[in-house]
């Protein structure tokens, strides 16, 4: 029988991490020279599985303002600035993959602004994320674009927020965002998305308590996510079938 050590295990998740990091080394630097190019874009199309998005942005209208989706091929980009975009919102926690400096350089010729807020999928939202919201949206430049991976899971809870926060629209409405629509899985570990959502609509808003306030005086992630239980074929499905991060 083979033994593992904590220590193994601690050495396994180091090196996840080292291995997470010169990734983002690797694809947060300017595209240089024709090979270099080349190892981008195969990236982005087979390893970040830009292939899929092609076929089917996941792109939606939240409002007249703000509109939701995948992440985009360059094409994509530089169609959103010809329809008078002005700002892409990029949700994924950090530049793994070819798709960023392709994105970041279309972004760039296109004259489009392109700024960060990074979201989770599979984690009860931070304080800290929920409390810059109110902010972020209002500085805005309009008309914007947010995105993550799939357009499903962060894209949907930082869209939900939207509608809370900047639309003023309740909880319920906000949910829609959270949807099958769009290729959200409840039942998975991104279900504790939307019972973040729920949590506030019975434990705030059926109180007429305003969502930031009720963030900051009554919102615990912790026993949150410890309340949540995702469905093992759920999971199953999401994070090994469709991959999403």
């Amino acid at each position: 029988m083979r033994c593992y050590s904590r220590g193994m295990f601690k050495k396994s998740a180091e090196e996840r991490n080292s291995a997470r990091i010169k990734r983002i080394e690797r694809w947060s630097r300017p595209i240089s020279g024709t090979t270099d190019r080349i190892l981008t874009w195969l990236n982005m199309i087979f390893l970040d599985h830009g292939f899929f998005r092609l076929i089917y942005l996941n792109k939606h209208k939240i409002d007249d303002k703000l509109f939701r989706a995948a992440q985009p091929w360059p094409h994509h980009v530089r169609a959103f600035a010809r329809q008078g975009g002005k700002t892409i919102v990029y949700l994924r926690a950090g530049s793994e993959h070819g798709s960023w400096p392709l994105e970041n350089e279309a972004a760039d010729q296109a004259g489009l602004k392109l700024v960060d807020f990074i979201a989770r999928s599979r984690e009860a939202p931070s304080k800290a994320m929920l409390l810059a919201a109110p902010a972020f949206f209002e500085n805005l430049h309009y008309p914007a674009m947010i995105h993550c991976k799939s357009g499903a899971d962060r894209a949907g809870i930082v869209a939900a927020i939207y509608v809370l926060v900047h639309l003023k629209r309740p909880a319920n409405e906000a949910l829609k965002q959270l949807s099958a629509f769009y290729g959200h899985f409840r039942m998975s570990k991104t279900g504790v998305l939307d019972r973040f959502i729920e949590t506030y609509r019975d434990e705030g808003e059926a109180k007429g308590i305003p969502f930031i306030e009720w963030v900051e005086n009554h919102y615990d992630p912790v026993a949150l996510q410890k309340s949540f239980e995702a469905n093992f074929w759920s999971n199953l499905l999401v994070d090994r079938i469709l991959r999403r991060e």
